[in-house]
């Protein structure tokens, strides 16, 4: 697809902001402080409706299921590029396969959420098979559990939607704003917010926002570029009627990470791995002359549409359209030997699922141009309060409609290029001629859901919903490869495989005000349609599988307010647990299968305190999973098993303290800290638990009349060398390191 931007793509026209240039910025600040007008404190309270909760605008301190909202002033403080940078606050998410260059891969509750089901954008399913930028994001809010009432198809753990910025509301507001980075590692980026109203009565509002960043991040030879572009506009027809619509056009080009692995064993091969020394994450293993960057480009927008109706109700409809194309392109490590031409001395010994003994391994070329993937989702909503008797119920009824087409080119790369080590160096050549089929996707639904809040007294209400949903999807080979040979030819509409039904997601949850906490219960289900990922390691590749459904209870209690002076305490504390089926990969000859047998139960705890006083500002909240396998029958070794990847302890702590002597100064520090991971099945292996610290310091105050607001940030202080995760995928344990210490400059202007 054609790409506008009012970016130039050469070199010589991109603006960046280098260190040096920051560092001045900020010594010419300290020096002409007695200059500067220090900034009153303000605090802005956020009453804008929780789009994800699917009750529309009830404050989650008062739902019945567990869900989080990081603001805009929380992703500026932490530097968020992507959702993994925000979302790891929260004692619930984990990195799940999240490769540093690569679209964002992370599990809530101990389950990995699947990026074409469990992302929305303004309440609209979208496609995350791609880089989403943060420069034009209001806000991100995180629904913890089985979300079947807000989705006909997500996997269990949670739902993420992004919520955008949005023209200012108040007729004199304008925003005006730039702002510029440098870190971690040498990146560097420069933004810019414009915002106002105008016209007559100031009815028309616009929000754009622009983003150049330079990539060249702590690990060496991964550097690229990103872009976007991005407005949001609205119009107040009349008092009860408003027109809402946006769109965003973005792209970045990065060259890929790959995993590390665990390593054979020297005396037997195919015995017990050992797990190597930690490294420092900045090395890009894979990384060859010949290696192209990943390219990622979309285009997306919405149309919204509300009016308010008699008696208080009110109706809304909302299309959202994505256009997403992707040049999918890494050099690979998958193991050693695994296509049997490598080291002749050693050639009996293939190691497909880890390095060897001195790190050694099988680099891959693997390139996938051109693939395409659109979606579209219509939204039509009438939700209001009535009174049946004496109960109060907010009610809402909605029809949803939606497509999601994957359009692949007709074959793929995944071709032996020769040999790479851990430690450097290696023999290698290109091979980038595609040879294996890609598999094309076509899903369509309906879904027609009722959500009723009943107030039954001034303390006591019933939440309850029903979403039923017809679906009608397909998978096709774009090529067909000899059985014998495995030599491939395009040929459309190759092992087409069609899948019709409905399915019907039930929910309900009661709550309890007890004077300034609630107590709440809740249970719900949730629909997977599950599928093969989409590479040759697979005889299924890209196949559809069985729909799977989960179900999810949930029991907690919570303070109805956030701590505050007034109230310095506030807490929250809630047990759950979450089943789902097990999909997980047996051998089949030289290849995987994926296979759907089993059961994978997630029992947790989900604590959470905040404190604040005048001058401090504490918050902890932490995460106890007791994850098993059970009644597996393909491979009863699995059974009473822990899941691999699912750390069984998590804890995300602040301390934030501002100073009363240089208002507009606060600095804070803040903990996280992931128990150990099961990297082997037998659980013969496991990632330590890991801690980290990361500092930071932020300056408000006025120049010259214009508000600045300045960060310095040092993340993961004492420079900790760790394993973060450790995935298996394709067959394949890999292992991603934690960052080192890097620093990160910021500066943002308002005028």
């Amino acid at each position: 697809m054609a790409f506008f931007s009012p970016f130039s793509s050469r070199s010589t026209d991109r603006r960046t902001f280098r260190a040096q240039h920051i560092a001045s910025a900020v010594a010419l600040l300290v020096m002409g402080s007695a200059h500067a007008q220090s900034l009153t404190e303000i605090t802005i309270t956020d009453t804008a409706p929780s789009q994800v909760s699917g009750f529309g605008d009830v404050p989650l301190s008062k739902a019945p299921f567990s869900a989080v909202t990081i603001d805009q002033q929380t992703l500026q403080d932490i530097g968020a590029q992507r959702v993994s940078d925000a979302l790891r606050l929260d004692a619930s998410v984990a990195d799940s396969y999240n490769s540093p260059a690569y679209w964002d891969s992370l599990s809530v509750r101990g389950y990995t959420l699947d990026n074409r089901y469990n992302y929305r954008r303004e309440g609209l399913p979208i496609s995350a098979e791609t880089m989403i930028p943060m420069d034009n994001k209001e806000r991100i809010e995180l629904f913890k559990g089985t979300s079947g009432i807000q989705a006909g198809t997500s996997a269990p753990g949670g739902l993420v939607n992004y919520v955008v910025k949005r023209p200012p509301s108040a007729k004199n507001e304008t925003i005006r704003a730039v702002s510029a980075s440098y870190g971690p590692g040498q990146s560097s980026s420069t933004g810019l917010d414009l915002g106002g109203r105008f016209g007559q009565d100031q009815s028309w509002g616009y929000r754009f926002n622009a983003a150049y960043e330079n990539v060249n991040p702590y690990i060496k030879n991964t550097e690229g570029h990103r872009k976007l572009f991005a407005l949001a506009m609205d119009w107040r027809i009349s008092p009860d009627t408003k027109l809402e619509w946006e769109i965003e056009r973005s792209e970045r080009q990065q060259f890929g990470v790959n995993g590390y692995s665990l390593l054979a064993n020297p005396n037997d091969p195919y015995g017990v791995p050992s797990l190597p020394s930690t490294v420092d994450g900045q090395h890009n293993i894979t990384r060859q002359p010949w290696s192209l960057p990943g390219v990622f480009a979309s285009q997306t927008g919405s149309l919204r549409f509300k009016q308010n109706l008699s008696d208080g109700w009110l109706w809304t409809s909302q299309y959202g359209g994505q256009r997403l194309k992707s040049d999918d392109r890494l050099s690979f490590a998958l193991g050693h030997n695994c296509y049997g031409v490598l080291d002749p001395t050693d050639g009996a010994t293939k190691l497909c699922d880890r390095f060897t003994s001195d790190g050694r391994f099988e680099l891959a070329d693997y390139r996938s141009n051109d693939e395409r993937r659109l979606v579209d989702a219509f939204l039509t909503e009438v939700a209001g309060q009535t009174r049946w008797g004496s109960t109060t119920h907010q009610l809402a009824l909605s029809l949803t409609r939606q497509r999601q087409l994957d359009r692949l080119p007709a074959m793929q790369a995944w071709n032996s290029a020769g040999e790479g080590s851990m430690y450097g160096g290696g023999i290698n050549q290109a091979s980038p001629i595609p040879g294996y089929p890609n598999t094309n996707k076509s899903e369509y639904s309906t879904e027609i859901a009722v959500k009723d809040r009943m107030q039954l007294t001034a303390q006591t209400a019933v939440w309850a919903g029903l979403r039923y949903t017809t679906y009608s999807r397909s998978s096709e080979q774009n090529a067909i490869c000899d059985p014998d040979t495995y030599i491939c030819a395009p040929a459309p509409k190759t092992n087409a495989i069609n899948s019709k039904g409905h399915i019907t997601t039930p929910w309900i949850g009661l709550t309890e005000q007890l004077g300034q906490h609630i107590v709440f219960v809740s249970h719900g289900h949730g629909i997977e349609l599950q599928s093969v990922p989409n590479t040759p390691a697979y005889s299924n590749a890209g196949q559809l599988l069985a729909v799977a459904r989960s179900k999810q209870t949930e029991v907690g209690i919570r303070s109805v307010t956030t701590a505050s002076r007034a109230k310095p305490w506030s807490w929250n504390a809630s047990v759950f647990q979450i089943e789902r089926p097990l999909g997980f990969d047996v051998a089949d000859g030289a290849l995987l299968k994926r296979v759907s047998n089993g059961q994978q139960i997630h029992q947790g705890l989900d604590l959470g305190v905040q404190w604040r006083s005048a001058a401090w500002a504490l918050q902890a909240q932490g995460q106890w999973l007791h994850a098993r396998i059970s009644d597996v029958t393909l491979n009863t070794a699995l059974n009473g098993e822990t899941p691999l990847n699912v750390p069984k302890y998590t804890l995300r702590a602040l301390a934030q303290y501002r100073f009363a002597d240089v208002p507009g100064l606060r600095t804070s520090l803040r903990l996280s800290h992931e128990g150990a991971r099961r990297v082997t099945e037998d659980g013969s292996i496991n990632l330590p638990s890991w801690t980290t610290l990361d500092f930071a310091a932020h300056y408000d105050t006025r120049i010259e009349g214009t508000r600045t607001q300045w960060t310095l940030a040092i993340d993961n202080l004492a420079d900790r060398h760790y394993w973060r995760e450790s995935p298996k995928q394709f067959g394949h344990y890999y292992l991603y390191p934690g960052a080192p210490r890097t620093l990160r400059m910021g500066v943002k202007a308002s005028f």
